[in-house]
């Protein structure tokens, strides 16, 4: 098919050529054609290039060769799916950075709070949410790039476009942070591709298509992606200290991926390893692979569906089918490569049943990273063989807040034995008096930073000091630490102990990890305040499903417990031997009288039940390390036994 199209392309062109080359010769025409004259001839309906005042190129610009072919040759990988860069990237959050009604919403509240820093406020801002139509008003020397100087400038509304990534100057890169961007404006895109065809884009755009290798370098993330900001008291006065609102770049610096050269772009851009002709209308084009796809996707599926459902509103112009692409692989980032989860019964006593959560972060980053409002809790529920409740933690109420928790703020946990007690990993901003505040600009001291480190994070490492574990998490055996102490696992195990209260039956245990990125809580002080922005958006998430997004689920079903009042017998009235054992034959060594014994494995399934035994009894098949029940004349004693 690819080869009839060239065919048809081809031939017209030879013909074009062989006509004028029989043109006579004037003063103004030359019968001699270069590639962008064969180019300008061949396509008499591109509009004119960029203007030469115009630093950067708006995504209109970069569509028409590298948005979504309707012929379906170029920009399609080797199923004939659409991996158009324009196509994935128009309903990402990079894409709507500039028209995101929630940082416009959160721009006004900080305004509203100290009106007096309203200038630097809005153009700090606006370095990285429009950091085109910022760079642009600096470089032509104005002091400050207001939001009403974005809301009449196509550049700035294009938020994180093309240009904004492509012409990033190699110079000092990964360096400078806080909205501080070096770009090249000698009307060049940097590419990851050697050898580039470059008159198409230089003759119909007016840029020029440049191969650099530092493009694929994490560091094009450093400038927006820490952010360290000047403090103030609650009266708007300067501290004369910063404050690191956010660090995802640090993060990532601390941690394996950066040893292991794995950048931003090997997870946010996932390379594809087919062969792709990355420009529409010439099929000439020599196919490049591999291929980085443009979905720039992250977490924020709340705020996606928000754009998607207010998109006339918000002016995006981007297609229904595009956002439901974006939100699908943005729950698939959550739901596949954030978080490994498993839940394990641990022991049973005869009034409580042990368990253990064990996540890791997959993330190569803290997570949750980013914007200081994001938060990860864990929600687990203990439901009796009647459906009653017998223990829970961390649930939600209608408003879609975690019941239990603190009012500054819920402590970090190993051990969770109470209903009011639930483990939420977050960032805690709190101000000069040390109490918590979403005012990003009272940011002085944080309280708690108990998000998951990621892979090989060290509480030694020269970024620490931007990357901190605070609070209870820093004194957590297990927290990013192994069984030796050593750091850098990546992962929390948390305990719940559960209260039998008496109970003799099946339970059902339930555990699930929920992610919020505008929690109700922290969007409280902000809806408290009222601008034009903050009641526009307010609106926009009333309506919204402000259900929170399930990262991941582990249970345990039909788990036998069984409540007993007399006292646990004492491990030196019974023996059990040899643990470990190899034949998984167990011998009893004691005068207690056993009337029964129960097997569990650790995910808390019943395997079998021994009445009356004698001298021994034999574990199930399988290696492994199970629980054994024993019910005695004296009571219940569990004991784990390993069979190797």
């Amino acid at each position: 098919m690819k080869n009839r199209r060239v065919f048809v392309v081809v031939i017209p062109t030879f013909i074009l050529l062989l006509v004028l080359s029989f043109m006579p010769v004037t003063e103004n025409h030359s019968a001699a054609l270069d590639a962008s004259d064969l180019l300008r001839l061949h396509q008499p309906f591109f509009p004119p290039p960029v203007d030469s005042v115009q630093y950067f190129p708006t995504q209109v610009d970069c569509k028409g060769c590298h948005g979504k072919d309707p012929d379906g040759f170029a920009m399609v990988d080797s199923d004939g799916q659409d991996v158009s860069m324009h196509e994935d990237w128009v309903t990402s959050m990079m894409g709507m950075s500039a028209k995101d009604p929630f940082w416009r919403a959160k721009v006004s509240h900080e305004v509203a709070v100290n009106p007096m820093h309203s200038a630097e406020l809005q153009d700090k801002c606006t370095s990285c949410h429009a950091p085109m139509g910022h760079y642009t008003s600096k470089y032509e020397g104005h002091e400050h790039y207001l939001i009403a100087d974005l809301l009449t400038d196509t550049v700035g509304l294009d938020g994180v476009s093309c240009g904004a990534c492509h012409q990033m100057s190699p110079e000092n890169l990964g360096n400078l942070f806080s909205g501080e961007i070096i770009y090249d404006t000698t009307r060049v895109q940097y590419g990851p591709y050697e050898n580039p065809f470059a008159p198409p884009m230089a003759n119909f755009v007016g840029f020029t298509p440049i191969a650099s290798e530092h493009i694929n370098d994490a560091g094009i993330c450093a400038s927006c992606h820490s952010l360290v900001t000047k403090s103030v008291d609650l009266d708007g006065n300067f501290t004369g200290t910063t404050f690191v609102e956010q660090a995802t770049y640090h993060e990532w610096l601390n941690s394996q991926y950066n040893t292991d050269d794995v950048s931003c772009q090997s997870c946010h851009m996932p390379r594809i390893e087919d062969s792709v002709i990355i420009s529409d209308n010439y099929l000439f084009l020599e196919e490049r692979y591999p291929y980085a796809l443009h979905d720039l996707v992250g977490a924020n599926t709340f705020m996606i569906q928000l754009m998607k459902d207010n998109k006339e509103a918000l002016e995006v112009d981007a297609p229904d089918e595009n956002f439901d692409e974006t939100l699908a692989k943005t729950l698939e980032m959550l739901q596949l490569n954030t978080l490994d989860m498993s839940l394990e019964l641990i022991n049973l006593d005869p009034d409580t049943a042990y368990f253990e959560i064990a996540l890791t972060n997959k993330a190569g980053h803290k997570f949750p990273s980013g914007y200081p409002s994001r938060r990860a809790f864990i929600e687990f529920v203990a439901l009796s063989e009647e459906g009653d409740t017998l223990f829970q933690s961390g649930v939600i109420d209608d408003t879609y807040e975690v019941i239990g928790q603190d009012e500054q703020f819920e402590p970090h946990y190993d051990v969770i034995n109470q209903t009011e007690q639930v483990q939420i990993y977050e960032f805690v901003i709190g101000d000069v008096n040390s109490n918590f505040s979403s005012v990003l600009e009272q940011g002085y001291v944080p309280l708690k930073d108990n998000r998951l480190p990621p892979l090989g994070f060290s509480t030694e490492h020269e970024v620490y000091d931007t990357t901190a574990i605070v609070g209870n998490a820093l004194f957590d055996a297990d927290f990013n630490k192994d069984e030796n102490g050593n750091q850098g696992t990546g992962g929390d195990i948390i305990r719940y102990h559960v209260a039998l209260n008496g109970y003799t039956g099946l339970v059902d245990i339930r555990a699930r990890v929920w992610y919020q990125s505008l929690p109700p809580k922290w969007m409280a002080a902000m809806f408290a305040t009222s601008t034009p922005e903050i009641e526009s958006f307010k609106a926009m998430y009333d309506a919204a499903d402000q259900s929170p997004v399930l990262i991941s689920a582990a249970a345990i079903n039909d788990l036998f417990v069984e409540s007993v009042s007399v006292e646990e017998v004492s491990p030196s009235m019974l023996g059990l031997s040899p643990n470990p054992t190899r034949t998984g034959t167990v011998f009893i060594n004691g005068s207690t009288t056993i009337s029964s014994i129960r097997i569990f494995n650790l995910q808390g399934q019943l395997l079998s039940i021994i009445d009356a035994p004698g001298e021994h009894f034999s574990l199930p098949q399988p290696k492994g390390l199970y629980i054994v029940q024993l019910e005695t004349d004296q009571g219940s004693q569990s004991v784990k036994l390993l069979r190797q």
